[in-house]
Parts: C-alpha cells; sequence; structure tokens
C-alpha cells in the first residue's frame, strides 16, 4: 500500500496581518494628524485675518468720529454761507428798489422845482401891485377884489407845491439814509462771506486728510465689506430708535403707492441707476445715486414727516422722511440738513443741500426708498 503525501495547508500568519494593519493604522494617525494641524493652521490664519480686519475696523472707527466733527463743522460753515447768499441778494434787490426810488424822487423833485420856479416867477410879474395905493386911488373894489383872490389862489398853490417840495427832499434823504445802511451792511456781508469761505475751504482740507487716513485703514476688500455691513445694521438701529422716539402727530400720510411713477426727482443731476447690483463682495446696492453740485437743494419726494435728520456712519448726513403706509425715502451723502426730526415737508420742499459727507470723493445725493424695511428699485418710482 502506497502511502500519499499529502500537501501540508499553511495556516493565516496572523503577524503579517497584524504588522499590515499597524502599518494603516499609523498611515491614518499620521494623515489625521497632519489634516489636524492643517486645521489648526487654517484657524488661526482665519484668526489672524479677523484680528487684522478688527484692527482697520477700529482704526476706521476712530477716523470716522473725527470725519463726522469735521462734516458736522462743514454743514454749519454751508448753512451760514448759504445764509449769508440769502442775505446778499435780498440786500442787492433792496439796493436796487431803493435807487429807483431815490431816481423817481430826483425826477419829481425837478418837476416841482420847475413848477415853483414858474409861480415864483409868475408872482414876482404881478408883484407891482400895490394894494395901498389901490385903496387910495379908489381902484374899483370888484377888481380889488378879483385880485385878492387871485394873489390868495397863487399864495396856496405855491404854499402846496412848497409843501410837496419838501415832503420829496424829506423822503429822498430817508432814502439815502436807507440806501447807506444797506451798504454798509453789504460790506458787513460780504467780509462775513468771506470769512465763512475761508472756514469751509479750512473744513474741506482737514476732511481730505481724513479721507486718505480712511483709505489706509480699510486696506483690504474684507474690511470693506465688514464696514459696509455695521452701516446697514447702524441704519437699520437709527432709524428703530427714530421710530420710537418721534412723538405721533395729528398727519394723514397716505404712502407712496398711488404715486409710483410720478414722484419727483428728489436732485438735479446725473442719475446712476446702481440699485441691486453688487457694490463690494456680496452686497449689493439698496438705492442710487444723483450727481450733482455741492450747495444744490435736496428735495421731498412727497409729503412726509421727518423720521431722522443727522449724521450716520457710511452716509453722513442723512435725512429720512416717513411718508405713511410702511413708506420711507433716505437721503444721504449731504453738505447740510435742513429740517429737523418731527417737522413737517411738503412735495418739493427743500431738506437739505446736496455734498460728499460721508467719506464721498466727489458730491452727489445717495437716495433710497423703503417699504416696511425693505428697500424697493426708486427708478420705478421716481418720475425720469
Amino acid at each position: 500500500m502506497i502511502l500519499v503525501k499529502q500537501p501540508l495547508v499553511q495556516k493565516p500568519h496572523y503577524a503579517w496581518w497584524l504588522l499590515f494593519w499597524a502599518m494603516i493604522s499609523s498611515t491614518f494617525l499620521v494623515c489625521h494628524a497632519q489634516e489636524q494641524s492643517d486645521l489648526e493652521s487654517i484657524q488661526q490664519q482665519i484668526k489672524s485675518k479677523q484680528a487684522q480686519i478688527n484692527l482697520q475696523l477700529e482704526e476706521a472707527s476712530k477716523i470716522q468720529r473725527k470725519l463726522r466733527n469735521i462734516e458736522i463743522l462743514i454743514a454749519d460753515s454751508a448753512k451760514s454761507l448759504k445764509k449769508t447768499q440769502q442775505s446778499l441778494v435780498n440786500n442787492q434787490q433792496q439796493l436796487s428798489v431803493l435807487n429807483k426810488q431815490k431816481a423817481d424822487y430826483l425826477v419829481s423833485l425837478n418837476q416841482q422845482k420847475k413848477v415853483l420856479a414858474k409861480q415864483i416867477r409868475s408872482a414876482y410879474i404881478t408883484g407891482n401891485y400895490d394894494f395901498a395905493k389901490m385903496l387910495l386911488n379908489q381902484e374899483d373894489a370888484a377888481k380889488f377884489e378879483r385880485t385878492i383872490s387871485y394873489y390868495q389862489y397863487l399864495n396856496k398853490a405855491r404854499k402846496l407845491q412848497i409843501d410837496n417840495f419838501n415832503v420829496l427832499v424829506a423822503d429822498l434823504q430817508l432814502v439815502n439814509g436807507k440806501l447807506q445802511d444797506n451798504q454798509n451792511e453789504l460790506q458787513q456781508l460780504k467780509s462775513k462771506q468771506l470769512k465763512q469761505q475761508q472756514d469751509l475751504k479750512t473744513n474741506q482740507t482737514q476732511r481730505e486728510g481724513a479721507l486718505l487716513a480712511m483709505q489706509s485703514a480699510i486696506a483690504t476688500e474684507e474690511a470693506r465689506v465688514a464696514q459696509l455691513q455695521i452701516n446697514e445694521r447702524n441704519l437699520l438701529e437709527a432709524l428703530k430708535r427714530a421710530q420710537q422716539r418721534v412723538e405721533k402727530q395729528d398727519l394723514s400720510l397716505s404712502g407712496l403707492k398711488s404715486r409710483k411713477g410720478k414722484l419727483l426727482m428728489p436732485a438735479d443731476g446725473k442719475l446712476r441707476k446702481m440699485f441691486g447690483r453688487f457694490r463690494q463682495g456680496q452686497i449689493k446696492w439698496k438705492g442710487v445715486v444723483i450727481y450733482g453740485s455741492a450747495g444744490d437743494s435736496v428735495v421731498a419726494i412727497h409729503h412726509a414727516k421727518v423720521l431722522y435728520s443727522d449724521w450716520l456712519r457710511g452716509f453722513g448726513l442723512v435725512t429720512v422722511l416717513d411718508h405713511g403706509d410702511g413708506f420711507m425715502s433716505l437721503y444721504g451723502h449731504n453738505q447740510a440738513l435742513l429740517k429737523q426730526a418731527g417737522e413737517v415737508v411738503q412735495a418739493g420742499e427743500a431738506i437739505a443741500l446736496l455734498g460728499q459727507s460721508g467719506g464721498q470723493s466727489r458730491p452727489n445725493l445717495y437716495f433710497e426708498i423703503r417699504h416696511k424695511g425693505k428697500p424697493i428699485n426708486p427708478v420705478s418710482w421716481l418720475k425720469l
């Protein structure tokens, strides 16, 4: 009997399996450690970046406060200058009226002089009548009476002309006095205007310095986006506080719904239809911009109550009007504000002077319309 030798069946070598899993585990641990290290590095970079942004925003906040003070000084100077310029216009108009009165009085005086001269010549020519001689010569009584009446008539007429002449002279002296007062006031107004212009120029120079510092402080796009977000939050908070603060008035405000496409343009100038476009990062424009001339009038688009009127970060000197039924209109970047919170304004009434506050590089009006807090496209509502 032949015995066949069976091949030996090899049993698994557990040592090799253990080694294999040890290698995999080691690799996994190394990768996990690397990922953890990379994650910590990224988190550190994010923290470092956020710290840089916070530093920029903190510096920008300091500059914003300085900018606010300067722009309020500019607003005061601009309002004073506007008032002085209006006084100058009124003064010039008064001077024109007084000069015309003076010319009319001089014409009347010359006419009175001629009439009075004729009367004096007439009296001189007829002055040979001697009443005593007429009586002694027993002149005709009727003729004598007529002569007396004639003389009385001449005397009354002459006295009336002299009185009129004296009145004209007195009026002319009064007009001359007013003219002198107006001319003195004109010189004072011109001196005042010159000083106000110098103050305005000084403040504007300081503002330029603050704007350069602002540009240096906000150097990254992230910081600019963060600042826009802060500005928007500040606006919403300011409007909320204003609505709580302003007392209710017996005023009928029906909103703007029926006025779509018919509202007045808030200012003259070039309209940039920017609503809905990307402004910075993912932040979009919520209004439009109208480029105009500094000092031009900014007017209310419709009957309203002033809800807010103050300097606001990112918007500069801003006025917000409440039109009722949840509708509000916002007017930003003004040079000066002409109305206070709580006042009632009519459509077309001047509420501000166009400017470039809030860190703007050129004069413009930033304009929004909101309904129940949500921005809506102003272009659809204005009469273009």
